[in-house]
């Protein structure tokens, strides 16, 4: 789909209620994720970050979203594919914002250049106890990424189509920091497996552009 038409049509997402937690589950590798969750809200001590969904035009015009696969290092994180985005910081005054610096530090788009178009339904990470807030937006121009890299190893380009298409949709037996040789779901994009969180938060993001495109 080329850009022009992606974004006649995206602006729609902002009058569509939220699929919300259910469309998390379904990409969930954890059954107790729920219970869990409710935990943590109960707690009130978990540190918040919020990344961005940023769809964006190619050089030919062609709807792409930009997704970053992190560094190796000691955490439960690593080597992980991701959004751009990162923790809350003090001189945030939102967790837009937060996902607007983020976005600009570790992928290098500037944060007057994205429209944001749609506050999606908050996630809570158990291995790392971050409440995660995602964001869609936009950049009408093609971005010149510049990969941050303390923080990113590549910047992982996946052509919308490629997205929606729902043969990326896998289950992938890993080992994760909880649990050893578990199947859980995924996408498989660009030669990229995407699970957890971010499988998750994807998941919700596709159900909203299947109704608006």
């Amino acid at each position: 789909m080329t850009f022009e038409e992606f974004e006649k049509q995206i602006v729609k997402v902002a009058n569509l209620p939220l699929p919300g937690e259910n469309a998390h589950y379904k990409m969930a590798p954890i059954e107790r994720l729920e219970a869990l969750t409710k935990m943590a809200r109960e707690k009130d001590e978990a540190r918040k970050a919020a990344v961005l969904a940023l769809f964006y035009p190619s050089n030919d015009g062609v709807t792409h979203l930009i997704l970053i696969l992190r560094n190796t290092y000691k955490g439960v994180h690593s080597a992980q594919v991701g959004f751009p985005g990162g923790k809350a910081e003090p001189e945030d005054g939102s967790s837009k914002e937060t996902a607007l610096r983020e976005t600009e530090e570790e992928v290098g788009v500037p944060r007057n250049t994205v429209t944001v178009l749609k506050k999606m339904t908050e996630i809570y990470i158990p291995p790392s106890d971050f409440f995660v807030q995602p964001f869609i937006g936009i950049t009408q121009k093609t971005p010149q990424f510049v990969a941050q890299e303390e923080e990113v190893d590549a910047l992982i380009e996946v052509p919308l189509s490629h997205f929606l298409d729902d043969a990326v949709m896998v289950n992938k037996r890993i080992t994760t920091s909880y649990a050893t040789d578990i199947e859980v779901p995924a996408y498989l994009l660009n030669g990229h497996v995407v699970w957890g969180a971010t499988a998750m938060m994807l998941g919700e993001i596709r159900e909203l552009l299947k109704q608006v495109l």
